[in-house]
């Protein structure tokens, strides 16, 4: 673990230092957590309070923070600035431990002698491996797989035959790479069903990271990819011959169906669901455990089943929960309507019999 000054921090965030720059910082935490020697962050202003109780040392602040009583780093961004220090304290530097004897390597493998292959794992025929990966116990890796440099493999990941990764690739623990796409066709006369062959691959591009127990089935023909930069949580399924767009953000229960395509920046909440076929452009969000049944402009933001614009389904959302006591409403009103018509019709036959 490294240590650095407030000043070497600030220098690699683009903050300036308020107080002490020559101040040691060992580690970041959490406000609450933080203790002497450590660095800690509040995001907003609001959060000011905060620091006459932390026990951080020195705290990443918003640049237009008042002066306060603790040595601060201001930045415009400072949950970015804490992410990008966090990760600087806790780099370490790369150690080949090489593959551990109970590894079952394949014939024509390519591998760097710059990995650390741990036990139990399995490496099929004729895979690349290149420097700086490591794979953890119990990975497997099928054959013709290439891997790219820096790639980390949790215990019990996955990487079916035929696929790539590129550099900097994370998968945790569990996700499952190039497992069949789900595809079938139905006999009419049996209503049994038909695997279709799914012989396509899957391509992750450079610095994606996989959550555990995810999945990215491979295409059914062609390429499923998923492209530079995206985080998926855990538990997402990606189907077949789908595209996931630069920088995307699939949090943890997303499904999407076969053959979508998603652009740059596309954000879905926590279980939302996107039909196949589709194309979400650039930009777009889907609110949590929203149904996606059509194409997306760029930038839209929607919500609800079927997914809508986000402020109507909000208006939506909030008049379904006043639906009982207007149903109440509406019975009130049809028993005065009942009552006023009984009246009408009986004072018309009054004026009648007058006649």
């Amino acid at each position: 673990m490294k240590t650095a000054t407030l000043k070497e921090l600030a220098d690699l965030v683009d903050g300036t230092v308020s107080g002490d720059d020559q101040l040691t910082i060992t580690s970041l935490n959490s406000i609450e957590l933080a203790a002497a020697g450590e660095l800690s962050f509040i995001n907003s202003v609001k959060m000011t309070t905060e620091l006459e109780t932390t026990g951080a040392s020195a705290c990443i602040v918003p640049a237009a923070l008042a002066e306060v009583r603790l040595p601060v780093i201001r930045v415009e961004h400072p949950d970015l600035a804490a992410a990008l220090i966090h990760n600087y304290l806790l780099a370490e530097d790369f150690t080949a431990t090489g593959i551990h004897p109970s590894a079952v390597t394949g014939r024509d493998c390519r591998i760097s002698s710059l990995v650390s292959i741990g036990p139990l794992v399995g490496i099929g025929e004729r895979v690349t491996i290149g420097e700086r990966v490591t794979l953890h116990s119990g990975v497997v890796i099928g054959d013709d797989v290439v891997i790219g440099d820096d790639c980390t493999l949790h215990a019990n990941a996955v990487v079916s035959y035929g696929c790539t990764l590129g550099r900097n690739v994370v998968l945790h623990h569990g996700a499952v790479i190039g497992s069949d796409g789900f595809g079938f066709a139905t006999d009419p006369r049996t209503g049994s069903h038909v695997s279709k062959p799914q012989v396509g691959t899957v391509r992750i591009d450079d610095n994606v990271q996989i959550g555990a127990n995810s999945c990215i089935d491979r295409a059914a023909f062609g390429m499923t990819r998923v492209k530079q930069g995206v985080r998926i949580d855990n538990l997402v399924m990606v189907g077949h011959n789908c595209v996931i767009g630069e920088n995307s953000i699939l949090v943890g229960q997303v499904g999407i169906a076969g053959s979508t395509t998603l652009g740059r920046n596309v954000v879905l909440g926590a279980r939302a669901g996107v039909s196949g076929h589709l194309h979400l452009a650039d930009g777009v969000m889907v609110a949590a455990m929203g149904g996606v049944h059509n194409n997306q402009k760029k930038g839209a933001v929607v919500g609800g089943i079927p997914a809508i614009d986000v402020r109507k389904w909000g208006r939506a959302a909030a008049a379904y929960s006043r639906l009982p006591d207007m149903v109440k409403e509406v019975r009130r009103l049809r028993r005065e309507i009942d009552t006023l018509t009984t009246l009408v019709a009986k004072n018309n036959q009054m004026e009648k019999d007058d006649e």
